[in-house]
């Protein structure tokens, strides 16, 4: 049943956030510079400096058969100093890999994402139930402890989203408004999940991207001067963003993917609900 309330059906139009030019440094964005540089040398794009698609200082990169200029939409004056992916989820059913909607073939799990800033440690999706599995993919991932993260991030109230929440007693639990009350009155858990504002840690930006769940929020932040959004499940994976299409138990399929639609302005990476990052590149 479509989700109609006049909030949510401008969600859309209201993800609008400013860039800045990009900073040059040795990390991520550097080993994703020279990936990039090689696919979109294959879609005739130029690229400028060697193996990096992005232009340095901000500068404009053309697109040789249509002018159009392609910049990177972070900022360079980020907090934001590293990222990680922790688990990289799978759904239960995928339509792309020949499977049907109507029922499970495997045991969901999603993705989880560790970021690391000025004074804090955020983990986004604690995807595993069992701890020591928690604590060992954090560790193999990050070096990290599980008492040395000081934020949780939860983007719905799926339960495969919070699976690992209770593994993480030190620290502060972060949620839209709508999830921690929902989150909170199941009285699942030991102390309370904190409503988020629109900005956390003076570094980070909640989303409102309705259409898979009415209160589903995602995060979007500046690293190495890439902005990144940790989109939850309003992308659940690549195939399913490059169509745009929602996932089968999506409340607003076409909210979805007018939510999609507006990620792709904002975003120079994208980490889905349920699968590994990947680059939003220039439409052909």
């Amino acid at each position: 049943m479509r989700y109609m309330r006049p909030e949510l059906e401008n969600a859309a139009d209201n993800i609008m956030l400013s860039t800045r030019d990009e900073e040059n440094s040795e990390s991520r964005a550097s080993f994703i510079g020279r990936a990039a540089g090689l696919v979109l040398a294959g879609l005739g794009i130029a690229t400028s400096g060697l193996g990096s698609p992005l232009a340095s200082e901000g500068a404009p990169v053309k697109n040789n058969d249509h002018n159009a200029p392609l910049k990177r939409k972070g900022k360079r004056d980020s907090k934001i100093k590293r990222w990680d992916v922790v688990t990289i989820g799978n759904l239960s059913r995928n339509r792309y890999w020949g499977e049907s909607d109507a029922r499970g073939v495997r045991s969901a799990i999603c993705t989880c994402t560790a970021v690391a800033g000025e004074g804090f440690r955020l983990v986004v999706d604690p995807s595993l139930s069992d701890a020591d599995k928690m604590a060992a993919e954090l560790d193999r991932r990050t070096g990290l402890k599980s008492s040395e993260i000081t934020v949780v991030f939860i983007t719905h109230d799926h339960g495969d989203h919070h699976a690992g929440l209770k593994h993480f007693p030190n620290a502060r639990w972060l949620a839209g408004v709508e999830v921690a009350a929902i989150l909170n009155k199941s009285k699942r858990y030991s102390k309370p999940i904190e409503a988020a504002d629109k900005r956390i840690l003076d570094a980070i930006d909640v989303i409102h991207t309705p259409g898979h769940t009415p209160n589903h929020h995602s995060l979007r932040f500046d690293c190495d001067g890439l902005s990144v959004v940790l989109a939850g499940d309003a992308v659940a994976t690549r195939d399913f963003w490059l169509e745009r299409r929602a996932y089968y138990n999506a409340v607003d399929a076409e909210l979805a993917a007018r939510i999609m639609e507006s990620l792709a302005t904002i975003a120079d990476i994208i980490v889905p609900g349920h699968d590994n990052y990947f680059l939003v590149l220039p439409s052909a």
